[in-house]
């Protein structure tokens, strides 16, 4: 069912960066990949999108707000970053996602969800998110070779089935119940399903 659209002045978006990096040893988001820190890249990608602001949720790694911040400075956009840090994000990534939706500003219309070890987003593929929004789908997510991939844009009625959510399987479960009015953009590059795991 297709709801009102959301107004695209006042899209957010989130970057989750409270994992421990277990299986890649530890302070994943900051090391170096392609010679820069790996969450650089999340944040080219969010600050590419058609979003207000930027809100970085940190957790595990101490170092990840710092660097971020660093990042937000040298590029001219400090203005537009937020930190917040999810005081329970060992409880999984639903904890770092259910902080970053309880700070967003009380007008939002959508949020992007960008993953912090995923650095090569195509930026092309945002404003197409954006429009299916507008155009009154309650979330939109790329679609690469079959395959739903990130960031993932939840439009404001799922805000709260989102801060819900607990353990570590993120959002599959919230879209998954909403079924076809998630729209799928068709994206030309394997970067929507790109993650870094291990070093």
């Amino acid at each position: 069912m297709a709801t009102e659209g959301a107004d695209p002045d006042r899209l957010e978006a989130l970057i989750l960066a409270g994992g421990a990096g277990t299986r890649f040893g530890g302070a994943k988001l900051t090391a170096l990949w392609r010679g820069e820190p790996l969450i650089h890249g999340a944040l080219a990608a969010a600050f590419a999108a058609p979003a207000r602001s930027v809100t970085v949720v940190t957790g595990a790694d101490p170092a990840v707000g710092p660097v971020a911040q660093a990042w937000a400075d040298a590029h001219g956009v400090a203005a537009r970053l937020h930190m917040i840090h999810a005081a329970d994000h060992a409880q999984g990534m639903a904890a770092t996602l259910g902080a970053g939706i309880a700070a967003l500003p009380w007008d939002a219309s959508g949020v992007f969800v960008f993953l912090g070890d995923m650095p090569m987003i195509p930026p092309a593929v945002l404003p197409a998110l954006a429009d299916a929004l507008t155009a009154g789908a309650e979330a939109a997510a790329p679609l690469f070779e079959g395959r739903r991939g990130h960031p993932v844009l939840f439009g404001r009625t799922l805000f709260a089935a989102l801060s819900a959510l607990t353990g570590d399987a993120g959002a599959r479960d919230v879209l998954a119940g909403i079924g076809e009015a998630v729209t799928l953009v068709p994206a030309n590059d394997e970067g929507v399903l790109f993650d870094v795991d291990v070093p």
